[in-house]
């Protein structure tokens, strides 16, 4: 099954720089009605001229156990990921690390599955409990059917205390407004890591429709006091999920990857500024990106923005900086 698209397929490009390493921190694998995402799809769009040589598989609520205890339903994706990727593990590794979920509101007994998760794949690196939540109806709230302030209750906290002691990571996905609550965590907990996805998540639909520049001030307000935090890094990409308003899907063709470029260019610089070339790394969300344009493309805008920065720095963007904060 192709990954394109017959409408991805009206811009192509070839592959910008297809000598430089990549590690892609950020996909899924998925088997939906509508849509199929799994290893010969991913390997496709790995396969097409960039050279990924090592990928990060990140929870999207897939293959859930449907026996047992419903706390540990979640270890049902570690356990599938780890099974469909096993022979996958030379160029690419695919999956070499792996993030899933853990209800973190069991408080302190979420250690039970986060044990289950690190017993099904050695593989397994950390957890992602999405917090992205807005009270209009146009914005759609993660799957995880968040509060409003999950970062700040008392259970959620007492399960992220135990992160730590189990050597996981913390992938935190949330919209731009909520990123102070991200913050008052990283400080509570400043030994724990933590990675943001997808720049904090800019809103530019609903009620944020036509003010990106107002957007744009508090998002870089937010995140220049969270750069603080040395234990927090952030992931340069997510910008091409409909949310985010640029309405590239809407196009008779996909952007090329220039003008995703231009786009994305100031959300990404303004992260290097604050957070350092060091604690910034490319993401590709797919197949959610998928949605404005192929893989190729998506990697080729990364690879424009980035012309400014030295080769160590570019080394860290694409692959130096995912490869040490997931360990692998």
């Amino acid at each position: 099954m192709t990954t394109e698209t017959p409408w991805l397929k009206r811009t192509t490009e070839a592959a910008l720089e297809p000598e430089l390493p990549i590690c892609d921190p950020h996909h899924h694998l998925w088997e939906f009605p509508t849509s199929v995402y799994l290893v010969d799809e991913l390997l496709e769009d790995l396969g097409a001229g960039h050279n990924v040589t090592k990928t990060v598989y990140v929870e999207c609520n897939e293959k859930y156990c449907s026996e047992g205890p419903t706390s540990l339903a979640p270890v049902g994706e570690t356990e599938f990921v780890q099974a469909v990727t096993h022979g996958h593990q030379r160029h690419p590794q695919v999956a070499a690390g792996i993030v899933g979920f853990a209800d973190l509101c069991l408080g302190s007994e979420v250690v039970q599955v986060l044990e289950a998760h690190k017993q099904a794949s050695s593989r397994f690196r950390g957890i992602r409990h999405a917090s992205a939540w807005h009270e209009s109806t146009a914005v759609r709230n993660s799957h995880s059917n968040p509060t409003r302030d999950l970062l700040q209750n008392p259970d959620f906290l007492a399960g992220f205390s135990q992160l730590k002691a189990l050597d996981l990571r913390f992938d935190a996905w949330m919209y731009f407004e909520q990123i102070p609550q991200l913050t008052a965590l990283a400080r509570a907990f400043p030994d724990t890591p933590i990675v943001l996805n997808h720049v904090g998540g800019p809103i530019g639909i609903g009620p944020y429709a036509g003010q990106r520049e107002q957007v744009f001030e508090r998002w870089r307000a937010a995140i220049t006091e969270l750069s603080a935090c040395e234990n927090v890094y952030v992931k340069l990409g997510g910008m091409a999920m409909t949310v985010c308003g640029f309405g590239w899907h809407k196009l008779d063709a996909p952007p090329g990857s220039k003008a995703l470029a231009d786009s994305m260019a100031p959300y990404f610089h303004t992260c290097i500024e604050h957070f350092g070339p060091w604690r910034c790394m490319f993401e590709s969300n797919f197949p959610v990106d998928r949605a404005s344009c192929s893989y190729t493309l998506l990697w080729n805008a990364f690879k424009r923005v980035s012309q400014g920065y030295s080769k160590g720095e570019r080394a860290g963007l694409f692959y130096d900086n995912a490869c040490r904060f997931y360990a692998i």
